[in-house]
C-alpha cells in the first residue's frame, strides 16, 4: 500500500504517540475494503505498542474505520481510504488521537474543550480537493478533543450514492444534525465561531483593549505577508487582520513560476507565507471580517478599522492588501445553483463530476487549464469564451485542442444557466457573430473569468477605479494619508503572486518612511481617537 519512503516518514511520525488508541475498522468483500485493510496494518504494525487494530466494526459505511482511545469517549470515523490531499490529515489524525498536542493556541483548544453543544458532523470531501484537508483537520480536532462532537470524514468519490442523494455538487460540504452546516473552505476559528455564540464577543472585546499599531495591514494574502515581514523587521508594532492567511493563494494548486521556488502548491504557499510572519513579532489576527476603515482626523493621527464582529483596530497607517476573489458571469441561474453545478474550483470539484457533462466559461490560462483538467475525469467538456480567440497561452491552447472530449465555442455570450430539480441542467449561449441563440444539457459549469477586488467594504473612503480596484502611485499610496494599498486590490497591473509580493513590500517601505517624516500629534499618541459607533 505505502511506498517504503513514505513507511519510513510515516513511522518516525508515529514515534510521537503517547497513548494508547485503537482503530476499528468495517470491512467487506470488496477492493476498496481490502486496500484500506492493508493501509490500517501497515499503520498499527509501526506502533504494535499503542495502535491496536480491530476488524469488526459494524458502521454503516463500507469500508470505514474510527480512530478512538478507550474510555475517552471520542470517536472519529473516516469513510474514506485518506491518502492523496488528505494524507496529512490522516497523520494528524492518528497523531492528536495518540495525545500528541496540536499546534493550536491553548485558548481555542479550550475553547473546543469548553463546547457544551451536542454536534453529529459529516464532511464530505475529495481526495483531489486542496481545500478539503483544513477542513477535515479542524473537525477532526474537535471530534478528537471533545467528546460531545461526532465527526465522520466522507469520500465523496467513494460514496456516491449519498452524494447524489443530498445533491453534493462541490466540497468540502459540511452536514449537521442530517442539515448543511457549511459548504466551501472554513477555518478552524470561523467553526468556532458559528458553533460558540459568545465568542463574536469576546473576540470584540479582545480587540478592543489592543493598544494601537504603528502599521495595521488588512489581508493575510502574499501582498499582505510581504509587508508585515518588512514593517516587522524595521522594528515597528505590526499587526495583520484577515480572514483567512494565505488570501487566494489557497485556492491555487500549481506554482511553478515564482522566482527561487521551481514549483509548489497553493496551500505549501500559503502555509510558508504565515510561518515566515510568524518568524517576527508580527500581531496575526485571523478569521476576522472588516466593515469599515475611518481615517485620521489629523496628520500622523490613529487610523480606525471597524471590524464584522463589532470590534476595532487603531493603527498610525494602514495597508489595503484585500485581495480579489472569482469573477461572477451575473447571468441568471449562477447564484441559484451555486454548490449544486455552479462551482469555481475544478481541482477541487471536478472529481464529483466523473462521468458527466459541464462546461468552462473563460478562455484565458485558467479556463484552459481547467478545462484540460476535468477533460480527463467528466465526460465532456464545453468551453465558453467571450473574445473571438482565446487568450490562453499557445501551449495551453494546443494541449486543449488535442484532447476529443472537448468542444470549443469561440465569440460566445453566456446568457443563462439552467437547472431542474434543484440542479444544473443545462447552459444557454448567443453566438456573438450571427446574434443565433444556442444551448447545451450538461450538470456543471465552471466559472473561470478573473478576478474582482475585496473593496467594498471601503465605500467612497479611498478612490477606487471604475472597476473597484484602489488607485495607488508607485509608492502604493492611496488618496488617503497613512493609508497605502498594494497587491490585486489596486490598480497595479498584472495580478501574479510575484508581482502582489513586491508590492507589499513597496507598501511596508513607503508606510514606514511615512511613520519617520510625520509625527504622531500629542493626543493621539497618549490615547486613542474617540471613534463614533
Amino acid at each position: 500500500m505505502l511506498d517504503q519512503d513514505i513507511k519510513q516518514q510515516l513511522a518516525a511520525y508515529l514515534e510521537r504517540v503517547q497513548e494508547p488508541f485503537e482503530m476499528v475498522a468495517t470491512l467487506g468483500e470488496d477492493a476498496k475494503s481490502a486496500e484500506l485493510r492493508e493501509l490500517l496494518e501497515e499503520i498499527a504494525a509501526m506502533r504494535a505498542d499503542k495502535i491496536t487494530l480491530r476488524t469488526d466494526g459494524t458502521d454503516a459505511r463500507v469500508p470505514s474505520f474510527t480512530l478512538a482511545r478507550p474510555g475517552s469517549g471520542t470517536q472519529l470515523r473516516f469513510a474514506a481510504i485518506p491518502m492523496g490531499h488528505e494524507f496529512t490529515s490522516l497523520i494528524l489524525a492518528l497523531l492528536w488521537t495518540g495525545g500528541h498536542p496540536p499546534k493550536v493556541e491553548p485558548e481555542v483548544i479550550e475553547q473546543i474543550k469548553a463546547l457544551d453543544t451536542d454536534m453529529d458532523v459529516e464532511v464530505y470531501m475529495s481526495l483531489s480537493c486542496h481545500n478539503c484537508p483544513d477542513v477535515v483537520q479542524a473537525f477532526s480536532l474537535m471530534s478528537i478533543l471533545n467528546p460531545r462532537i461526532k465527526t465522520t470524514i466522507i469520500d465523496g468519490g467513494m460514496f456516491q450514492g449519498e452524494i447524489q442523494a443530498r445533491e453534493i455538487m462541490g466540497v468540502p460540504s459540511v452536514f449537521a444534525g442530517g442539515q448543511m452546516f457549511h459548504s466551501g473552505r472554513i477555518t478552524l476559528e470561523e467553526i468556532l465561531q458559528k458553533v460558540d455564540t459568545g465568542a463574536a464577543r469576546r473576540d470584540a472585546d479582545k480587540l478592543n483593549a489592543k493598544a494601537p499599531f504603528e502599521v495595521l495591514i488588512i489581508g493575510g494574502g502574499p501582498a499582505g505577508a510581504a509587508a508585515a515581514i518588512y514593517t516587522a523587521r524595521k522594528g515597528v508594532r505590526t499587526g495583520i487582520v484577515t480572514e483567512r492567511f494565505g488570501g487566494q493563494v489557497n485556492d491555487t494548486l500549481d506554482i511553478a513560476n515564482y522566482p527561487g521556488i521551481s514549483h509548489t502548491t497553493g496551500p505549501e504557499y500559503a502555509a510558508a507565507l504565515e510561518q515566515h510572519v510568524r518568524d517576527y513579532e508580527v500581531d496575526l489576527i485571523t478569521a476576522q471580517s472588516v466593515a469599515e476603515l475611518v481615517p485620521a482626523t489629523q496628520p500622523g493621527g490613529l487610523i480606525t478599522v471597524k471590524l464584522g464582529n463589532g470590534g476595532r483596530l487603531q493603527s498610525r497607517s494602514v495597508i489595503l492588501a484585500t485581495g480579489a476573489r472569482w469573477r461572477n458571469v451575473g447571468v441568471p441561474g449562477e447564484e441559484e445553483y451555486k454548490t449544486k453545478g455552479v462551482a469555481y474550483c475544478p481541482s477541487c470539484d471536478g472529481p464529483l463530476f466523473k462521468g458527466k457533462d459541464v462546461a468552462v466559461i473563460g478562455g484565458g490560462n485558467s479556463g484552459i487549464e481547467a478545462a484540460i483538467d476535468l477533460a480527463g475525469v467528466v465526460k465532456h467538456v464545453t468551453v465558453l469564451e467571450f473574445m473571438p480567440e482565446m487568450k490562453a497561452d499557445a501551449v495551453l491552447v494546443k494541449k486543449l485542442n488535442s484532447l476529443p472530449n472537448v468542444t470549443v465555442h469561440t465569440n460566445a455570450q453566456t446568457t443563462e444557466i439552467t437547472g431542474e430539480g434543484g440542479k444544473v441542467s443545462g447552459l444557454k449561449f448567443r453566438h456573438r457573430g450571427d446574434g443565433t441563440d444556442a444551448s447545451v444539457d450538461l450538470e456543471g459549469v465552471f466559472v473561470q473569468i478573473g478576478l474582482v477586488p475585496n473593496t467594498e467594504w471601503l465605500g467612497d473612503t479611498v478612490q477606487r477605479s471604475k472597476f473597484g480596484e484602489i488607485e495607488v502611485n508607485a509608492r502604493g499610496e492611496t488618496s488617503v494619508p497613512g493609508v497605502f494599498a498594494a497587491g490585486d486590490c489596486t490598480t497595479v497591473p498584472y495580478k501574479q503572486i510575484v508581482v502582489a509580493a513586491g508590492a507589499g513590500s513597496t507598501a511596508a517601505l513607503s508606510a514606514f518612511d511615512y511613520l519617520i517624516r510625520t509625527p504622531a500629534p500629542q493626543a493621539a499618541a497618549a490615547a486613542p481617537e474617540a471613534v463614533t459607533a
